[in-house]
């Protein structure tokens, strides 16, 4: 069966890969507005996963409207829930049986309720994955320690594949009152894969 899994080239989405890849013919998926090239660096991880890559254009219109949400907030969380839930609704455009993507247990942006989750299967015709709904950060950062190759440093110098970096550049580029991306975005750390350690399949004995 094939999975279209939204992929940012960090931690949990590759994890999420991971996991898939055992039971799917997974292709790595990275929306897209347009407004920066950093597709690259999930490219770049889709690379050492050794799985099919794709980008998928998102509509503009739907990151104009996060950006309106982000700067009347004064946060960005429900501008980037806007864009998962539009990414989400466009892969599910593609010929798959399966669309899916790396949100944890503990996340607090993006989630994906139980409903929303029905909804989207029973409107698209396709199961909706999330391999890691069951783990929190700890056990995700337990498993990164062992199979992942990971860069950890602050979102503006450890570039990645997500929602955050071209909404970060649309706001820098608006020129309203509040709308600077410093406002906005509270400082946090985010992770970029520079290399996997895949598991051993299903009945191969790996050394002890």
């Amino acid at each position: 069966m094939d999975a279209a899994l939204l992929y940012s080239g960090g931690k949990d989405s590759t994890l999420a890969a991971l996991c898939l890849d055992r039971f799917y013919d997974v292709t790595l998926v990275t929306g897209t507005f347009g407004v920066t090239d950093d597709w690259r660096h999930a490219r770049r991880g889709a690379d050492r996963l050794g799985l099919p890559f794709r980008t998928l254009d998102l509509d503009p219109s739907v990151a104009a409207e996060a950006v309106d949400r982000m700067i009347v907030d004064g946060y960005p969380r429900n501008g980037i829930q806007t864009v998962h839930d539009h990414a989400l609704e466009r892969v599910a455009d593609l010929d798959v049986a399966a669309v899916a993507d790396g949100t944890r247990r503990d996340d607090r942006v993006p989630t994906v309720s139980r409903a929303d989750a029905q909804s989207l299967e029973d409107r698209r015709g396709v199961d909706y994955l999330a391999p890691l709904a069951g783990f929190g950060r700890r056990a995700v950062d337990r498993l990164a320690d062992i199979h992942l190759d990971v860069e950890t440093g602050p979102s503006e110098a450890v570039p990645r594949a997500d929602y955050e970096a071209e909404l970060r550049a649309l706001l820098a580029d608006d020129d309203r009152d509040g709308a600077s991306v410093e406002s906005i975005f509270p400082a946090h750390d985010q992770s970029v894969v520079r290399g996997v350690d895949r598991p051993a399949p299903f009945g191969v004995d790996t050394p002890k």
